[in-house]
């Protein structure tokens, strides 16, 4: 870290990060109105996108200096009726920014919090323990030449913004993700090609701001990759995270799939 981190607030979003991130770094939880997150925590500090300047103020009360997004958040209209000055201010530059996709419009809401003074923190940084690093962690990866396709499509279609994982086999591209996510992508693998003995791929794209959207995988994800007929998952080292490493190494040896990272 940069420096020494003051008192933390996580943006929480689905999923189990920010409940693992919680474990290790007493913290606020930032509650938005519409998002379905688990995790508790002594403060909490509810809020809505299109207040933003109400959610600046209540982390300032709160005493909060660094902010760390964590969990899975899907795009959400604003009611502009409801908007408050600041935001209504801030509106143009997140719209303009979404239009250019995911990552432009989680660098801008990076950008708008630093610019009122608070530092974001990778979930990395906070737990550098589920990162996932270089070599074999579970099984024997499969001797074919799967892992490497997916791999180059991924990087090919990196600059333009579509997606973190990617499935293929025997050569094939059987699957890409998208805005629906990894676990949509493994679904329609298994209903359109089972029982291929395919890879998964997941990889962080290019220029990716890795606090904010580091890729993850989960003990889920190893079972939908099994029930997709896949034999391995490859992950870029240092750039993606295991939400629970022996619990997705448990599940590897359970559905027989290997895991490794290569950088």
């Amino acid at each position: 870290m940069s420096r020494a981190m003051g008192r933390l607030a996580i943006i929480a979003g689905t999923g189990a990060l920010p409940a693992l991130l919680a474990a290790r770094h007493p913290a606020a939880i930032v509650r938005l109105a519409g998002v379905e997150a688990t995790v508790s925590a002594a403060q909490v500090i509810e809020a809505r996108l299109e207040r933003f300047g109400a959610l600046f103020d209540d982390l300032r009360e709160a005493g909060v200096t660094d902010l760390c997004l964590a969990g899975a958040m899907r795009r959400a209209g604003f009611d502009r009726a409801s908007l408050d000055a600041r935001t209504a201010a801030l509106l143009p530059r997140v719209m303009a920014a979404q239009g250019q996709g995911d990552d432009a419009l989680l660098r801008e809401i990076v950008a708008i919090f630093e610019e009122e003074g608070f530092v974001m923190r990778g979930a990395h940084e906070l737990r550098p323990d589920l990162v996932a690093p270089e070599g074999v962690l579970a099984g024997k990866p499969p001797e074919t030449g799967d892992a490497a396709r997916a791999r180059a499509i991924l990087t090919a279609l990196g600059p333009l913004d579509v997606g973190q994982a990617a499935v293929a086999a025997q050569g094939q591209l059987l699957g890409i993700e998208t805005l629906q996510g990894t676990d949509a992508m493994l679904r329609f693998v298994a209903q359109t090609a089972p029982g291929s003995g395919g890879v998964l791929v997941k990889r962080a794209k290019a220029g990716q701001d890795l606090r904010v959207d580091m890729p993850a995988i989960g003990p889920d994800t190893v079972a939908l990759a099994a029930a997709a007929g896949l034999s391995g998952i490859e992950l870029e080292a240092g750039h993606v995270l295991l939400l629970d490493p022996d619990a997705v190494r448990a599940a590897c040896a359970a559905h027989a799939v290997a895991l490794w990272a290569v950088p």
